[in-house]
């Protein structure tokens, strides 16, 4: 096991070094160092595939846990309209699209089903990367980009959980799979209500006893409990890690478990994203050279319109509608957990696996160079527009620049206690148990204070 861990630590630094110097993301050099290290290049392993495997599936949990991390419910909610319509959008669309290609394709319904999911979500990490490379993190779109990722995120777990119900019963049932989405949310809503109850006013207690050993410690143990806890429930591990992250995350010690998890994370993604490459055959890319590159022009051209559409339609300039849509043209690491999920379930087509990895990693090295021509896109479709068009375009910018004046001359404090002052209202008027309202809400307040303070 020593032996694998080495084999797959020096090659992984090594080719992601030469991915650096090549300015490409380090989650292709990963996949590179698979493609190396797997069975299918030299015609045998340099590693035990089940220990890399078992390593892997460690590392789709510290992911998702990480993914939770970042979820902050008050950004989201400030996005509202922008991230609910934008991600329906997308999601939306790209899984009719992706379900139509299947069946041209000739695929079965579950082969089409499963190509639909891994099309539809793009990837939070590249994007973020690609984003603060072009020197565009401050930039206007970003906020409505980072809560549709985030909204995304959140959907891809759903669907992880339904395919892997859907592929067990081997069949696809509207009314059964109607009660299995309402149960996961009653379940989602439950864990994460009692969560913010009982986490963060446990951790304020014993904050003085947390140094950095016991605190990451402490967010492991409660990382794999709420694990357990979901498999025993019936839904996939990887649920109970990312709400256990949604948890922590609204926490006073966000921010720091964040941090702390950060090497540990790397680590472990290293080792899924090797795991990944170390499935491709690379005489299947020669192979299936054209469905790769098909797929990869459906998804760019498929992110690019659905996404513009969506942020538009939820209220962003018709820009930064373009710069969000134009960032999206990639998929990433959900992606490869449901084309895994597939591939080790036995009801997808094994050639799928192969194209969507290819595709993934040609779309994200595209994803820069598409970036850079959103504003000569952006420049040539408003100088050919119709009058009518152009009239509406500089209207919702003029809307959108007086609505952000109108927010800046706000107090943002007002502003949030109207707010859950109202919530805190409803709520009573609805419940008697008033102090557990109090209680969720200021635990949910005292972290936001916090994030503010250290932003400022």
């Amino acid at each position: 096991m020593v032996h694998d861990l080495y084999i797959l630590m020096i090659t992984a630094g090594a080719v992601s070094l030469l991915f650096k110097l090549l300015k490409q993301p380090v989650v292709l050099g990963y996949i590179v160092a698979g493609i190396v290290v797997g069975p299918n290049l030299f015609g045998g392993s340099f590693v035990d595939p089940e220990n890399v495997e078992a390593w892997g599936n460690i590392g789709v949990l510290f992911v998702l846990f990480c993914i939770g991390l970042e979820f902050r419910l008050k950004n989201l909610l400030a996005s509202g309209k922008v991230a609910l319509v934008g991600a329906a959008t997308i999601i939306i669309g790209m899984l009719v699209l992706g379900y139509g290609v299947g069946r041209f394709a000739l695929l079965d319904n579950m082969n089409s089903l499963f190509l639909a999911a891994m099309l539809c979500m793009s990837s939070t990490t590249i994007v973020m990367k690609a984003v603060d490379e072009a020197g565009l993190s401050k930039a206007r779109f970003v906020k409505g980009a980072t809560s549709i990722l985030i909204f995304e995120d959140i959907v891809a777990v759903v669907l992880l959980v339904l395919l892997s119900s859907v592929a067990v019963k081997n069949s696809f049932e509207g009314a059964e799979l109607l009660n299995k989405v309402i149960v996961l949310a009653v379940t989602l809503t439950v864990w994460f209500v009692v969560g913010i109850l009982i986490i963060p006013t446990f951790l304020r207690k014993v904050r003085p006893y947390l140094n950095d050993e016991t605190l990451i410690i402490l967010s492991l143990g409660l990382c794999l409990g709420m694990v357990l806890t979901a498999e025993e429930a019936g839904f996939s591990s990887a649920l109970g890690a990312f709400v256990m992250g949604m948890v922590l995350a609204e926490t006073l010690e966000a921010h720091r478990i964040e941090k702390l998890m950060a090497p540990l994370k790397n680590v472990f993604a290293a080792i899924f994203f090797v795991s990944v490459g170390m499935m491709i055959n690379p005489a299947s890319l020669v192979e299936y050279w054209l469905p790769i590159l098909f797929v990869s022009i459906v998804i760019i051209v498929g992110m690019i319109t659905f996404g513009t559409l969506g942020c538009w339609w939820g209220g962003e300039t018709f820009k930064d509608a373009m710069q969000t849509g134009f960032s999206f043209v990639q998929i990433g690491e959900f992606s490869f957990i449901i084309a895994a999920l597939g591939s080790k379930l036995n009801v997808t087509d094994p050639a799928i696996y192969p194209i969507i990895v290819a595709a993934s990693v040609l779309t994200t090295f595209l994803t820069p160079y598409i970036m850079k021509a959103t504003i000569p896109c952006y420049d040539f479709l408003y100088k050919h527009a119709s009058p009518r068009l152009k009239a509406k375009i500089d209207k919702r910018e003029q809307e959108v620049e007086l609505a952000e004046q109108a927010a800046a001359a706000r107090k943002p404090e007002r502003k949030t206690a109207t707010g859950k002052g109202l919530m805190r209202r409803v709520i009573d008027k609805t419940f008697i148990t008033k102090r557990i309202v109090d209680l969720f809400f200021r635990n949910m307040s005292e972290n936001d204070q916090k994030h503010e303070s250290e932003q400022k």
